[in-house]
């Protein structure tokens, strides 16, 4: 049984915001799949059972906002019995540029709360994420520009990316996360503001 998390905030007032593209990616996956768009609500989370290639597999979008988000994701795990190796956390990236994309297979939450919460929550740093990347804008104050709405162009390229995400998800049933990463993870820019003093 695999569990799938994407991280956002609850409400029309986040959607197509930065912070939660973890949600959209989610609600895309399902729609491309043909999944019947059923969400139910349990554990201070939306959710969705179905099966995918033999495998039965909860899809997530905890509604605690993002600050909580550890919250839903331990009560899953622990009431469907779900080991940690199973779980996969699709979030937004500052320091990745849009339009590309990252996974690991542990590590700390880079300044990502949603991320340190589940970590905190479930008692462990050693879970499956997938970082999905939103830039930064050191012009603007972090959290108005993780809050702020993603722009036509942006979404045009968002969307490109989650055709591309759909296969890695797919993927993630059938192969070992080491092989998905060394299939999948591109080479990324991380310094993504650079002074040039002319």
């Amino acid at each position: 049984m695999k569990l799938i998390v994407g991280l956002g905030n609850p409400g029309k007032e986040y959607e197509y915001t930065r912070h939660n593209v973890g949600f959209w990616f989610l609600d895309f996956y399902v729609q491309n799949k043909g999944i019947i768009d059923n969400w139910k609500s349990k554990f201070n989370a939306f959710y969705l059972e179905c099966n995918l290639f033999g495998e039965k597999v909860i899809f997530v979008k905890p509604t605690t906002y993002m600050n909580l988000s550890g919250e839903a994701v331990k009560k899953f795990l622990d009431f469907y019995k779900i080991d940690v190796s199973n779980l996969l956390v699709v979030s937004d990236d500052l320091d990745i540029l849009i339009g590309n994309f990252k996974l690991k297979s542990n590590g700390s939450s880079g300044g990502h709360n949603g991320l340190k919460n589940i970590a905190q929550m479930i008692g462990t740093n050693e879970f499956k994420r997938l970082k999905i990347g939103i830039s930064k804008d050191n012009n603007i104050d972090m959290k108005d520009y993780v809050l702020g709405k993603i722009n036509n162009d942006d979404r045009e390229v968002y969307l490109e990316l989650f055709e591309e995400l759909v296969l890695v998800i797919d993927d993630f049933f059938s192969l070992e996360f080491g092989d998905l990463m060394s299939k999948y993870n591109k080479k990324l820019e991380t310094s993504l503001t650079v002074d040039i003093e002319l």
